[in-house]
């Protein structure tokens, strides 16, 4: 295309044509109307002189003008099979590796220590953990890191409370359950916190005991210690059961960065950066002013002389950029912490740390809602767990699957179930754009029809049962097979998988992943309704419409693991 657009006007140069899928053809390409535009030219001329300038007879077929000016192209049966053989014989599906050589920090999830982790929780996880997954498929060189709650005031509070209380029991030993501590700490940390508002003297305690903390009092740390410790395990347990990549060596939370924090506050002193304001450290910003037009500063330190928690996502982004030699850091946190992060990204550039070579992208998105499309809420108003939405979805997708399965083995169900169930709550989430609200409905979530995780699930079930029908085969591809309109769609939208990834992560919108998903799945049940492929009419065309089942397949199965959702073979 550009050498045809530089035989029709060589004042173009190397300019690259817009080229794209197209209901009308199999790509359109509408470059001719801006730069006829440009060089005041008629639009359809041009598009006619390019299409009549395009030379690849073993790569086009066809090539028209359209409308004032688009360019329809069709390509050859020969080079669609070619690149599904090509596709079909590599390990990556034919992806190119367009992120090789970066190294890229995804920071997500950051629970509480001594917290059951809840709805809030969920899309951080599941988004952070599928841009991770999709990075790392496209070459990158991923560092997850956990940014746990994991220092601070509550810990002095719940500690003195632990101290006062050895009654209170929240060891327990029952392994199979490792988040039955944190579910005990986290009823114990709201005791605490209606005595250290109800009396004064223990809350006096409790200040004393976060110095004592902060001042490294060994007692005092190894309660600390323990409460990490115990609350790491249930997390682990947590990111197992959703299907996610975190582990505890990703973890890296606020108290990984305090022997920092004296230096990173010094060092923007120094700079003129940080400055004094009513007793307190703060730095303050020319373009960014509250409502009523004033200042609104970043708190690095408090009057009292404690560190906000600005300072610690400071020294973050210094020993990531510094020492983690990151080119690109996203921070998936919800929308509300917008002002924030443009508060750190912009004090990190006057910092110089923050240069033109690296990346800090704050990926914010919206609320769950609840199926009535309210906040989410439990009925006496409280937080809901995230224990219990998966619960929820699992025991709906063991309903919906079981009348499918009613003489399946109940240990087999109940693992489909999981993987259904966790599925749908993660599709659901993914499949929606991320900067928008969606209400978490498990009816709708677990639907074997419509855009759910399970109706893909089931597509690759069904392509699995396909291909083990089919047996042992020849997987050659006959490049000059012929080619029927839904194999050609079938194959074409297979060749957009490696582009689709790329947008994926360059928007930090996995919707368009699951969009993608949706389509192939579809795209194959109008192929496979209308192409016989066991019984195909001849072995050549048995053969190439099996390289499409199995080319299917695959993609579906390697999406499906980017979103972090299983890919059973059987349902």
């Amino acid at each position: 295309m550009v050498d045809a657009l530089r035989r029709a006007l060589p004042e173009a140069g190397r300019t690259e044509p817009l080229v794209r899928r197209s209901d009308r053809a199999d790509f359109q390409a509408n470059g001719a109307l801006a730069l006829a535009k440009q060089h005041g030219r008629n639009p359809r001329e041009l598009g006619a002189a390019v299409a009549a300038a395009i030379e690849a007879p073993g790569l086009i077929s066809s090539a028209e003008v359209s409308g004032p000016g688009f360019i329809n192209l069709d390509l050859t049966s020969e080079a669609i099979w070619a690149q599904v053989a090509a596709r079909t014989d590599s390990d990556l599906l034919g992806l190119g590796l367009p992120l090789a050589g970066k190294r890229i920090i995804v920071d997500y999830s950051g629970p509480n220590v001594a917290k059951e982790m809840h709805v809030g929780h969920l899309r951080t996880t599941i988004i952070g953990d599928a841009l991770a997954r999709l990075a790392e498929a496209l070459g990158a060189t991923m560092i997850r890191q956990n940014h746990l709650g994991d220092w601070g005031t509550q810990f002095g509070m719940l500690i003195q409370y632990l101290n006062e209380h050895p009654e209170a029991e929240w060891h327990h030993a029952d392994d199979a359950d490792p988040t039955a501590n944190v579910a005990a700490l986290d009823r114990l940390y709201k005791q605490a916190r209606n005595v250290f508002d109800a009396d004064p003297d223990f809350a006096d305690r409790a200040r004393a005991r976060v110095v004592a903390l902060q001042s490294g009092d060994e007692d005092t740390r190894k309660v600390w210690r323990d409460l990490v410790e115990v609350s790491a395990e249930a997390f682990d347990a947590m990111y197992e059961r959703l299907g996610v990549s975190l582990t505890a060596a990703d973890l890296a939370g606020e108290s990984t960065y305090n022997h920092l924090l004296d230096n990173v506050v010094e060092e923007l002193v120094a700079a003129g950066i940080a400055v004094e304001s009513e007793g307190a450290l703060c730095v303050f910003f020319d373009d960014i002013t509250g409502p009523d037009g004033n200042p609104v500063p970043l708190l690095l330190r408090k009057a009292d002389g404690g560190y906000g928690y600005a300072a610690t996502d400071l020294a973050a982004i210094r020993y990531r950029i510094r020492d983690l030699k990151a080119d690109q850091i996203l921070y998936v946190v919800d929308a509300r912490q917008a002002l924030h992060f443009k508060q750190v990204f912009a004090t990190a550039r006057r910092a110089g740390w923050l240069t033109d070579e690296v990346e800090a992208v704050h990926v914010p998105f919206g609320t769950v809602l609840g199926p009535d499309g309210k906040p989410f809420k439990t009925r006496s108003g409280g937080t809901v767990r995230l224990m219990s939405l998966l619960d929820e979805a699992i025991a709906k997708a063991s309903e919906v699957i079981g009348e499918k399965n009613s003489d399946a083995d109940p240990a087999d169900l109940a693992a489909l179930a999981a993987a259904t169930g966790i599925g749908a709550v993660k599709y659901a989430d993914l499949s929606n754009n991320r900067i928008k609200d969606y209400a978490f409905d498990t009816d709708r979530m677990v639907s074997l029809t419509g855009d759910t995780g399970v109706y893909l699930q089931y597509a690759h079930t069904r392509l699995a049962s396909i291909l083990r029908m089919a047996g042992k085969t020849n997987g050659t591809v006959d490049t000059a097979a012929p080619m029927s309109r839904e194999e050609r769609a079938l194959a074409l939208h297979l060749d957009a998988y490696g582009t689709n990834l790329a947008e994926s992560m360059t928007e930090r919108e996995p919707h368009r992943l699951c969009g993608y998903l949706y389509m192939l799945a579809r795209t194959f049940t109008r192929f496979y309704e209308a192409n016989p492929v066991l019984k195909a009419e001849t072995d050549e065309i048995r053969k190439n419409r099996l390289g499409l089942v199995r080319l299917t397949r695959d993609t579906l199965a390697h999406g499906l693991n980017l979103l972090g959702i299983a890919a059973p073979e059987r349902m």
